[in-house]
């Protein structure tokens, strides 16, 4: 495999680092929220604000929702709903392999649209390049289309509209270009939190 620097790089080598960063995230998916939150989980009915994106997953059918009390201050009761995954959201959740009860429902992955450029320094494995292109999200799950979900996450819908820019190091193995595992922090998914800003 040769590779070129700067932003003549030949269109089969581009073809290979397109696949080899689509290729990373398709284990490293978009999701809701930026950390894997823990479910079941109860939030007072009158925090509209904490409950909203709650029962938009509510609507799509992958939470449950049922009414409970909550003692507050130890003797004030209040009333709350506890929310806790339906069989649709089994099958849509990601869990977290390190936190059992934890997890994320991801919505989708990137696609990688045109390589910018890329720097590589050498064509031997163990070579490195810095890769500049632009991605949009794929693979979109049929919820986070929805009405609902948008207006609970409002930067879901800038997400799944927006053409993005992002940079990634891969390096040459035996078995092509791969992403560089130390590059996964600053590589990481992005997600949409609660209050429907946009994380990286």
């Amino acid at each position: 495999m040769v590779a070129v620097t700067g932003c003549k790089t030949p269109k089969d080598q581009t073809g290979n680092l397109k696949t080899a960063i689509n290729h990373y995230y398709d284990q490293w998916p978009e999701c809701l929220w930026k950390q894997p939150i823990q479910l079941p989980q109860q939030h007072a009915q009158d925090d509209t604000d904490k409950i909203r994106p709650y029962d938009a997953l509510v609507d799509q059918g992958l939470l449950s929702r049922t009414p409970v009390e909550k003692t507050k201050l130890l003797v004030l009761k209040t009333s709350a709903n506890s929310y806790d995954l339906t069989d649709k959201g089994r099958s849509n959740w990601t869990p977290d392999q390190n936190n059992p009860g934890y997890g994320n429902f991801c919505y989708a992955h990137r696609r990688v649209k045109d390589v910018l450029s890329n720097t590589a320094s050498g064509t031997q494995p163990g070579a490195t390049t810095t890769v500049n292109y632009t991605y949009t999200l794929g693979d979109v799950k049929d919820w986070a289309q929805a009405p609902e979900t948008q207006n609970a996450f409002p930067g879901l819908a800038t997400a799944l509209a927006a053409t993005n820019q992002a940079t990634t190091t891969l390096v040459l193995t035996n078995d092509g270009w791969k992403v560089q595992a130390s590059t996964i922090p600053s590589s990481s998914p992005r997600g949409v939190g609660g209050d429907g800003g946009i994380v990286q």
